[in-house]
């Protein structure tokens, strides 16, 4: 398997990055750690005329914590350094999917703003992304915004990316001690990949029993992009038992079906892990 002819070329700075991804006119593609892009490039599925190397910006990796209390990771940062850092572990469904995610020399290379860019609707980290209301700072030659998490998958490998924009920053909401959260999947035993994952964040507000005021679930590997499982959670704030909440998970929603799994499978699997991760989070909240 070999990529079609392509450019190369590895900017020093940011603004340098930047501008050879604008120049590109929608053929160049960013790549850092390769271990999504790479491989689809191989197969031919992808064909960038030009690759822009932003691996070694160093402005684009790392973690730190806001004035506001919120985490801010560098879109470059790689998984075995997330696996390193306590505050970024300090949020239980994180704990629960970073280990998970591809194997040793993918956690080694692979980096948090290349998984969420690439948009595998079967990406272990976006269930979380999205449970979790990440915010991501995009830039590219014309400014900076920002993008809810909610509002970045379109569909399998699109997002809302427009041409020349590079994810720089991974922003997390700060802790709260009567929230918990969880992440369960069912795997491919070859793959690894989820053939469904759901991430769950459970909260009260100022008490540590009664109804939960807060929910959001997230959902991948069983759509056709992640996605937030609102009935689910509108349920759950409604007073409804997880076993009966958790019917609605796939609701509206298609469903995958791939050599890995059929559609009924990931539906059924779907509901279980749902409950699961509602479950644990739940154990969780109340410690």
């Amino acid at each position: 398997m070999i990529p079609a002819r392509f450019e190369y070329e590895r900017p020093a700075t940011l603004d340098e990055a930047l501008r050879a991804l604008a120049s590109g006119n929608g053929s160049a593609r960013a790549i850092a750690g390769g271990q999504s892009l790479l491989p689809v490039m191989k197969l031919r599925l992808a064909r960038p005329e030009r690759l822009v190397d932003i691996g070694r910006l160093e402005a684009l990796r790392g973690v730190r914590r806001l004035d506001d209390g919120r985490l801010a990771i560098g879109a470059l940062t790689t998984w075995r350094e997330l696996l390193a850092d306590r505050r970024v572990m300090a949020y239980g469904l994180l704990r629960d999917a970073i280990p998970t995610i591809g194997d040793v020399a993918v956690r080694n290379r692979g980096t948090l703003g290349g998984s969420l860019a690439h948009a595998d609707p079967a990406a272990d980290i976006a269930a979380p992304m999205l449970a979790l209301d990440a915010e991501l700072v995009v830039r590219s030659t014309t400014g900076e915004r920002t993008l809810a998490a909610t509002e970045l998958f379109l569909g399998p490998f699109t997002t809302a990316l427009a041409p020349g924009e590079l994810i720089t920053e991974v922003r997390l909401p700060a802790g709260s001690p009567t929230f918990g959260s969880a992440y369960v999947a069912v795997t491919h035993p070859a793959s690894g990949y989820p053939i469904a994952g759901v991430a769950a964040v459970l909260g009260r507000i100022g008490r540590t029993e009664g109804p939960w005021d807060a929910c959001a679930v997230g959902v991948t590997g069983v759509g056709e992009r992640p996605y937030r499982a609102t009935g689910v959670e509108d349920a759950v704030l409604s007073g409804t038992a997880f076993g009966g909440a958790v019917a609605a998970v796939a609701a509206g929603q298609r469903g995958l079906s791939d050599p890995y799994a059929d559609r009924e499978y990931r539906l059924a699997m779907a509901v279980v892990v749902a409950r699961r991760a509602l479950e644990a989070a739940a154990d969780r909240a109340r410690v």
